[in-house]
């Protein structure tokens, strides 16, 4: 049995919250805080294998709560909000630098349609498995820039010109280290699928641009793809890439139960691009990406996997592998400088 602490001021929201999570066998509420210092207080004395975490309360926020937590009792943290405004302007994001796993949407009520709730059972129990290391308290005042990664050109492959990325469960944090450690001046553009709650994807979008040095943007049907700068799908459509380097979106149906997907995504790259290509699928639940990899390496397309030790969930990258979709399995602070390399040849 996987025990939850339930964090939120609304009574309402933590009884909801309880509810869905308690409809699933494999889960239990362990107890309900009000506040970050409630939540702290719980959080030593029941133990609870996660917790879902609100930001916007009284006394003490999410943000010091989690702080607190990962420097002296470190355990899964997943953020749950409903603010439109911290949706928009990426605010919820700032969890993860602190050492939440990832940030969901929280759920309309007991009506939440089927597929919402399950979802949200499906990564609270994913999330309860995945180990967490303490991580000291730092300021929020400043966002963190990571070192651009330095390598030698390689010489034996075909320069890449397009970079394609897929994550999922876990994928804002990864994106971050990999994105970040990439050179400002990068001369090839980067499309990104990640797989995200409803509305969230201009925070995302914008809490990279304050953390990174690349510039990031939703993706625009018919977007000139330029170097430098990485472009995320938005919403509910399918982001693919042409031969003339503009970002198409579709709105056709799922692929691996997903719009956007990851495998639209590569399929796409794996047509258009072959041997200028690269793809790297990074942390995530279930198999999305998987074949789209392996039609990239088909295709020449260098490709690289997420190893399962630095993965907070090796299933994407996982069935890569089992495909032979990934000429390279790397660690996820490597990643980054095979990419450069690739470029710089």
């Amino acid at each position: 049995m996987i025990r939850v602490l339930v964090v939120d001021d609304s009574p309402t929201m933590r009884m909801i919250i309880s509810r869905i999570l308690e409809s699933d066998p494999e889960l239990t509420v362990a107890g309900q805080a009000r506040n970050g210092k409630e939540a702290i207080a719980l959080c030593r004395k029941l133990n609870p294998d996660i917790i879902t975490m609100d930001i916007r309360m009284p006394e003490m926020d999410g943000y010091q709560a989690i702080q607190r937590i990962m420097s002296e009792s470190p355990r899964p943290i997943v953020v749950l909000t409903t603010t439109q405004s911290d949706r928009e302007l990426g605010t919820s994001f700032k969890a993860v630098e602190y050492g939440a796993l990832m940030v969901l949407g929280k759920p309309g009520g007991l009506t939440t349609g089927t597929r919402a709730m399950e979802d949200l059972k499906a990564q609270v129990k994913a999330m309860a498995g995945v180990k967490v290391v303490g991580r000291r308290k730092r300021s929020a005042e400043r966002p963190r820039m990571v070192e651009p990664i330095r390598t030698h050109a390689r010489s034996d492959s075909e320069p890449i010109t397009l970079i394609a990325m897929g994550a999922s469960t876990g994928g804002p944090p990864a994106l971050q280290m990999v994105l970040g450690m990439l050179p400002e001046n990068l001369k090839v553009p980067v499309v990104v699928v990640q797989h995200i709650s409803e509305g969230f994807v201009n925070g995302l979008a914008r809490w990279l641009n304050e953390t990174i040095r690349l510039e990031v943007t939703v993706a625009a049907n018919g977007m000139l793809l330029k170097p430098g700068t990485v472009y995320i799908a938005p919403d509910n459509r399918h982001l693919a890439v042409g031969s003339e380097g503009r970002a198409w979106l579709k709105e056709l149906p799922p692929v691996d139960g997903h719009r956007p997907s990851v495998t639209a995504l590569f399929e796409s790259v794996a047509l258009h691009y072959g041997k200028k290509g690269a793809g790297v699928l990074l942390t995530g639940m279930g198999a999305d990406g998987a074949a789209g990899l392996k039609a990239m390496r088909d295709a020449g397309s260098y490709t690289i996997a997420q190893d399962e030790e630095t993965s907070i969930i090796f299933g994407m990258p996982g069935e890569a592998i089992k495909l032979g979709g990934a000429s390279d399995v790397a660690p996820l602070k490597e990643i980054a400088g095979k990419l450069k390399s690739m470029v710089m040849n």
